[in-house]
C-alpha cells in the first residue's frame, strides 16, 4: 500500500551531503517501496517493483506524457531515443544499432580491444615519475572520451569545448523547480542548444562522403527502413558523447575507489585477471555510475505491487537503491565479485537497457585489469573523496592517490 514517504527523506538524498554514502538512505527509503510525495510524484525504491514498472508498457520516458510537463531541456529539442516511447523508441534505436553492434556491425566492440588495451597502457606510461595521481583527470576521464570520440568521429581537440557543455547539461537533469535556481536549468538548455549546433555542424560535412565513424555512417545509412533524420541523428550523438563522458568516467572511478577499499580483493585481481568480468558486474550492483532515473511518466494508470499510480503522474526510479536491497540480493552492502545469480539493475533493463553497456563493461575490464597489474601500492589521499553535484550520474570528481 503507498503511503505519504517521510518528507525529509529525499531531499536528504538529493542533498550534496550525501553524496559519499547515500545507502543508509535508501535503505530508509525501501520502506515505501512506492512512496507518494507531497507534491504528487512517485518514488519507487524497492528492486521488485522497479523490475515490474521497467517492464511496464505504460511507463513513458517522454515528456509530454507528465500531466504537468516538466521544464527539461530534452523538451525543447528533438528528444533521443531513450526520451521517447515505441514504436518510436524502437524504429531509432534499431537504425543506430545497426552502426553500433550486433546483428549488423557484430565485432566493432570486441574489435576494439587492441586499440583499447593501447590507449589505457599509454596514460599509464604517463604515471611514471609522479607521485601523486588523479585517477579521474590523468586515467578514468580521458580514456572514454577518446574512445566516444574516435567512435563518434568527434576531432580530440574540440574536447575541452564540449565537456563545458556536457557538465552544464548534467547539472541541470536533476533540476528542481522548488529548490534549484532558474539559472541551473537555463545553462543546460543552452548548453543543449549549443551541443547540438556543434554536431549538426560535423554532421553537414558527412553526407555524401565515405568515412568509418558514426556521424558518417548515420549520414548515409541505406537500410532497409532508411536513414534517421539529421535532427534525430545529432540527438543520438549528442546521447552517445553525454553517456561517454559520464557514465564510464564513473564506472571506471568508482571500481577503482572500490578495489582500494577492498585490497583483499584487488590482489585477488591481480592474481586471477578473468575475475574482472564478475567483478564489474558486482562493482554495477554495488557503485553503479547511475543512481536515479529522475523521471519517467505514467500515460495510463500503472499498479504497480498494491499501488496505482495515476496517469500522468511524475515517477523517479532509484536504480541504486533497488540494487541494495535484501530482499533480492544476500548482504548486498557487502562487495562479493563472486556473487550468483547478479541480476542488478546497474544499467537498467527492460526496452531502455543502456545501449553503450557492452563498451562501458569491456573499457571497465580493461582499465581496472591494467591499473591494478601494472601500479602497485597505491593509497588514496582522501577517503571520502569529493564528490560531482549530480544524485543522478554519481562518483568522485577527483580521485587522488600516491604511489608508494
Amino acid at each position: 500500500m503507498t503511503t505519504i514517504q517521510t518528507p525529509d527523506i529525499l531531499p536528504r538524498i538529493l542533498d550534496y551531503s550525501a553524496r559519499a554514502d547515500p545507502y543508509p538512505l535508501y535503505a530508509e527509503l525501501r520502506r515505501t517501496p512506492v512512496a507518494l510525495q507531497e507534491d504528487g510524484s512517485y518514488v519507487i525504491s524497492t528492486y521488485r517493483e522497479l523490475a515490474d514498472i521497467l517492464h511496464n508498457p505504460h511507463l513513458s520516458s517522454d515528456v509530454r506524457n507528465l500531466a504537468h510537463p516538466m521544464a527539461a531541456a530534452e523538451a525543447r529539442t528533438t528528444p533521443s531515443f531513450i526520451n521517447v516511447d515505441p514504436p518510436e523508441h524502437d524504429r531509432l534505436r534499431r537504425l543506430a544499432m545497426r552502426h553500433f553492434g550486433p546483428p549488423h556491425t557484430p565485432r566493432l566492440v570486441s574489435g576494439m580491444e587492441p586499440d583499447l588495451r593501447a590507449i589505457v597502457s599509454g596514460l599509464i606510461d604517463d604515471f611514471e615519475g609522479k607521485q601523486r595521481i588523479d585517477i579521474v583527470d590523468d586515467f578514468a576521464y580521458p580514456f572514454p572520451v577518446t574512445v566516444i570520440c574516435h567512435l563518434l568521429g568527434v576531432p580530440r581537440e574540440d574536447e575541452p569545448r564540449f565537456h563545458v557543455w556536457v557538465n552544464a547539461i548534467i547539472d541541470s537533469i536533476d533540476y528542481n523547480p522548488r529548490t534549484d535556481p532558474q539559472e541551473k536549468l537555463d545553462n543546460g538548455v543552452q548548453a543543449t542548444k549549443d551541443l547540438r549546433q556543434y554536431l549538426g555542424g560535423l554532421l553537414e560535412q558527412r553526407h555524401g562522403r565515405p568515412g568509418d565513424d558514426l556521424l558518417t555512417r548515420l549520414a548515409n545509412d541505406d537500410g532497409p527502413e532508411g536513414r534517421m533524420t539529421d535532427a534525430e541523428i545529432v540527438s543520438t550523438a549528442n546521447l552517445l558523447l553525454i553517456a561517454g563522458h559520464e557514465t564510464t568516467v564513473n564506472l571506471i572511478t568508482n571500481g577503482m575507489l572500490t578495489l582500494l577499499r577492498h585490497p583483499e580483493v584487488l590482489q585477488r585481481l591481480r592474481a586471477e585477471p578473468d575475475l574482472v568480468v564478475p567483478l564489474v558486474e558486482e562493482l554495477l550492483r554495488y557503485e553503479p555510475p547511475v543512481h536515479i532515473i529522475p523521471w519517467r511518466a505514467a500515460y495510463s494508470d500503472i499498479s504497480v505491487g498494491d499501488t496505482v499510480i495515476p496517469k500522468g503522474s511524475q515517477i523517479m526510479l532509484m536504480l541504486a537503491s533497488g540494487s541494495r536491497d535484501p530482499d533480492r540480493f544476500h548482504d548486498p552492502d557487502r562487495f562479493d565479485p563472486d556473487r550468483q545469480d547478479n541480476q542488478h539493475l546497474g544499467f537498467g533493463s527492460g526496452i531502455h537497457l543502456c545501449f553503450g553497456g557492452p563498451m562501458a563493461r569491456l573499457e571497465t575490464q580493461i582499465a581496472l585489469t591494467e591499473l591494478v597489474r601494472r601500479l602497485d601500492g597505491l593509497s588514496l589521499v582522501t577517503d571520502p573523496p569529493p564528490y560531482r553535484p549530480s544524485p543522478v550520474l554519481r562518483g568522485p570528481i577527483h580521485l587522488l592517490v600516491d604511489q608508494n
